[in-house]
């Protein structure tokens, strides 16, 4: 199966008009040039400490992501009709989630198993009958794009809770700013520096009404040992807001505050990226010492709100994820716009008799999973990697879904050989509030580095691309280089 190549028509084919000057630039370029410019990126990524803490591997838990210096490029037209199709399905996301936790109308017309919802782990029974402030449940969204073909996206994952990556994207920016200027002048690109700007003015949008107009921000994170810490800071610098962990916030008379060398001081909005289970001991796992008692009592009484809200997670289980264009239809009265892979459910007997008989050619994951692990990828499987998963499947079978093995599109990278393509895929972010949707043109690509790979998530040694969409589209012609 012939991946489809984003520069060329065809392996030896013209280059693609948006590429046209960086394939150009490539030609030009001796490979010591280019091998100096990836080592000086390396160098500015760990001088300004861009790290990735990666556990349990028995190796240095802080580590780069490694960062590609050839751009992954989208035109205007592109970039549009997938910013359209975005929108549309986490409008449809949230539409759901405030539908699960009020009369579940989706559930009682029977368009989608009520078991999968009520009855998953990641439902939460503290949020029935209560409306977030603005009505919005996932106010930050990561939706995860594959390609396949010149007009071919498919939506791979959702991520409704607390999607990562965004601070990547822009640092790809600047990196790219910083080390080829001349490149980056002779493209004319949407930005994606006011996402930080876009951001804030959507948590201040989801504040309780008595917090007036410039309500009190705060990034709650787990700690220096989370993955994604170098990003919780990073974000709440840009934004002008204070990073805190939950021992710098206390609530009383259902109010939070947060603690300050001035004295206590009210918190409005809460951008957390803890999850569910520890936000509040009170009301969750009683032995979290991440989060902060009383939490959810404060929420519920409208006194601060939580972005994203909790709950969130039945929107972005893999197991509900086949009913995402159903909800499109049911909530909007409207067809997808971005199409859906499709996806086996092992609980159901047909689907997992089919999954069984097919390993060597379906890629299977946890219903629950994420960041790659739990993921089997049938054709690059040994046979007995194949056969534990088959014991996996039967045991639990409910834990697992299956999607055919998809030929992602692929770039040109710069790898030790030369350059080679390499396959992507692609996260924008989609920041909701109850009048709008923002969507920051472009996105994080992440690119899996080695030869065949199709596993681009950096937990897996994956790495990531500046993303540019070019204001206009270029022409439809190839250029030979």
């Amino acid at each position: 199966m012939r991946a489809f190549d984003e520069m060329r028509q065809g392996p030896e084919g013209p280059v693609r008009g948006a590429y046209a000057e960086v394939a150009a630039w490539l030609a030009r370029t001796p490979a010591h040039e280019l091998e100096a410019k990836r080592a000086e990126a390396e160098l500015l990524f760990r001088r300004i400490g861009i790290t990735f803490a990666v556990y349990g591997e028995g190796g240095d838990p802080e580590r780069l992501i490694p960062f590609d210096i050839i751009p992954r490029i989208l035109g205007r037209g592109e970039w549009e009709r997938l910013s359209a199709g975005l929108a549309q399905r986490v409008r449809a996301l949230n539409a759901f989630l405030a539908d699960c936790y009020g009369p579940q109308e989706m559930l009682k017309a029977g368009r989608i198993p009520a078991r999968l919802v009520t009855g998953n782990e990641l439902f939460r029974p503290e949020m029935l009958g209560f409306t977030p402030p603005g009505g919005v449940y996932t106010h930050i969204a990561g939706i995860d794009l594959v390609r396949t073909g010149p007009d071919e996206f498919y939506v791979l994952e959702d991520n409704a809770r607390t999607p990562s990556g965004v601070s990547y994207m822009l640092e790809n920016r600047e990196a790219m700013l910083r080390l080829f200027p001349k490149l980056v002048a002779r493209h004319r690109l949407l930005p994606v520096n006011r996402y930080p700007e876009d951001l804030l003015a959507t948590l201040k949008a989801a504040a309780p009404e008595r917090a007036g107009p410039d309500p009190t921000v705060v990034v709650l994170t787990p700690g220096s040992f989370n993955s994604a810490y170098y990003e919780h800071c990073f974000l709440a610098d840009e934004m002008g807001v204070e990073v805190v962990e939950g021992a710098d916030l206390f609530v009383e008379n259902e109010v939070v505050f947060m603690r300050t060398t001035a004295g206590p001081r009210r918190v409005d909005v809460i951008y957390r990226r803890i999850d569910d289970d520890f936000l509040d001991p009170l009301a969750f796992r009683p032995d979290s010492m991440l989060g902060v008692p009383g939490l959810m009592a404060a929420y519920r009484a409208g006194n601060v709100a939580l972005c994203n809200a909790p709950g969130c997670g039945i929107a972005d289980d893999k197991a509900v994820y086949p009913y995402v264009p159903e909800m499109i239809r049911f909530y909007l009265g409207e067809e997808p716009k971005l199409a859906n892979v499709p996806t086996y459910l092992c609980e159901r007997e047909e689907d997992r008799a089919y999954v069984l008989a097919h390993l060597d050619e379906l890629v299977v994951k946890l219903a629950q999973g994420s960041g790659g692990y739990g993921m089997m990828i049938g054709p690059h499987a040994t046979a007995a990697e194949r056969a534990e998963f088959a014991a996996r499947i039967r045991a639990r079978p409910a834990d697992y879904i299956a999607q055919p093995t998809l030929a992602l599109s692929t770039v040109p990278t710069l790898c030790a050989s030369g350059i080679a393509p390499r396959h992507v895929d692609l996260r924008p972010f989609v920041l909701s509030t109850k009048d709008e949707v923002r969507i920051v043109p472009g996105g994080l690509t992440r690119v899996a580095l080695r030869e065949g790979s199709l596993v681009v998530n950096s937990s897996q040694g994956g790495g990531t691309k500046d993303t540019w969409v070019l204001e206009s589209d270029p022409g439809q012609g190839g250029v030979a280089c």
